[in-house]
């Protein structure tokens, strides 16, 4: 894979006990040091203009002002410095280099993965939330949109916690749908399955709000049989993964029991569906902060692409996690398994 990282992200300091800091970034580079076929891509920072495109300009105002008088507590989680400012637009960026390198023809073992921080996924139009600053996933959907070639971009968020800005961005817009296996109650407390979206983007959000305690078996069902089947139906031109590691067995602030084997399937899953409606494919770093299974996760998604054949669950879906997966189809229409 060819990965976006820019050292600018490192700088983003974020304070001795946070869980988001930039030993995230220097786990995943220590972790690809010895694979083959990685290389690595600066980007570019993101244009005012590409960032307004999904955020209110009052409020980009808002955070380099905040970041250029030092920075601070924007709430509990969400900490800035005066090197916020250059790592957010970096980080956007570095998302929509992979955005605009998978449309490009970049796929195989040149599919792009950008390694960038802060994360995006709770970032909503006008506010900062949840570790994140500036939508990275959303501006690189919104700057693709720019294209003639695009019409329809998707965006998959695996990551535990619900992307509730991707949602709330793009609820009432019908050129990008955004789909999201997350744990139910988690932080933020959004992504009920009956929410679809509104006007003419009904049916284009998807949520599956599972249980605690769900893995790999859970998980697959759910891509196999509602997101993928539901994607595949919406045909996007570009598929963006919001790639979040912290559903992991081994992540330190969840309850699910994903393994790096089940990434490295779900990565398999959505390679083929990427081919089969000819989409590009980009890969956009969110969550997970346990460092070995961040930088094992991030290796396992490289190694697909390097030849590797993910394993496969051997048992069954839970029931509650069945469960929830067959209401998401019964609510998206997509008949029954």
């Amino acid at each position: 894979m060819r990965f976006g990282y820019r050292e600018a992200c490192l700088r983003h300091d974020t304070g001795p006990r946070h869980p988001e800091t930039a030993d995230r970034l220097r786990a995943i580079r220590q972790g690809l040091s010895k694979q083959h076929g990685v290389a690595y891509e600066e980007g570019t920072l993101a244009s005012r203009e590409a960032v307004e495109g999904v955020h209110d300009p009052e409020y980009v105002a808002e955070i380099e002002s905040f970041c250029a008088d030092g920075g601070g507590e924007l709430d509990a989680d969400t900490v800035a410095v005066e090197a916020t400012w250059e790592a957010a637009l970096a980080s956007a960026g570095l998302a929509q280099w992979a955005a605009e390198s998978a449309l490009d023809g970049a796929d195989g073992r040149d599919t792009p993965f950008s390694i960038g921080r802060p994360p995006g996924h709770h970032a909503t139009g006008d506010k900062a939330m949840g570790f994140c600053f500036f939508n990275n996933a959303a501006v690189a959907a919104d700057s693709a949109l720019d294209r003639d070639d695009v019409e329809r971009v998707a965006i998959f968020d695996w990551d535990v916690h619900h992307g509730n800005g991707t949602q709330d961005i793009f609820y009432d817009r019908g050129d990008v749908f955004y789909a999201s296996i997350h744990e139910r109650g988690l932080f933020p407390g959004t992504g009920n399955l009956k929410q679809t979206g509104t006007g003419e983007a009904q049916g284009t959000t998807l949520n599956v709000p599972f249980p605690g305690g769900c893995g790999d078996a859970e998980y697959l069902d759910a891509v196999q049989t509602a997101v993928v089947p539901a994607l595949e139906r919406y045909d996007p031109d570009l598929l963006i993964v919001s790639a979040g590691f912290d559903a992991h067995r081994k992540d330190p602030i969840s309850r699910m029991r994903v393994s790096t084997e089940g990434y490295g399937a779900m990565t398999e899953e959505f390679r083929d569906l990427a081919e089969r409606v000819d989409a590009g494919l980009a890969f956009v770093l969110e969550g997970g902060y346990g460092l070995e299974a961040l930088a094992e996760s991030v290796r396992m998604v490289h190694e697909v692409f390097d030849g590797r054949e993910a394993l496969r669950p051997e048992e069954a879906p839970s029931e509650r996690g069945a469960s929830v997966v067959a209401d998401v189809r019964e609510t998206h229409g997509l008949g029954e398994t």
